[in-house]
């Protein structure tokens, strides 16, 4: 029986398959590197940063987003007011 390793692109993983069947027959996973407690500590620092930066960009696109709803209100309100003399036409009934 004939077994091909192959690395997996994206995990690194080697999986080991049987070459007639292609049946997987087991697998071994990269051995994960432990960082020091400091790179740990400094890798949270960073991602609670980036949080913060979404959060804020977030909290600010909401500020905008209340006078974008108010212009297109405004807008849709003209529009309204300018076709309120025609008759109201069914999109069913134009069949």
């Amino acid at each position: 029986m004939e077994k091909i390793n192959v690395i997996c692109p994206c995990c690194e993983a080697v999986l080991t398959i049987d070459a007639q069947t292609g049946a997987l027959l087991g697998h071994e996973e990269k051995a994960k590197s432990l960082g020091s407690f400091e790179d740990l500590k400094s890798e949270l620092g960073k991602q609670k940063e980036l949080r913060e930066q979404l959060f804020a960009q977030e909290m600010s696109s909401q500020k905008d987003r209340e006078r974008l709803l108010e212009e297109k209100f405004q807008e849709a309100l003209k529009r309204a007011d300018t076709t309120k003399d025609l008759p109201f036409k069914n999109p069913l009934d134009l069949d």
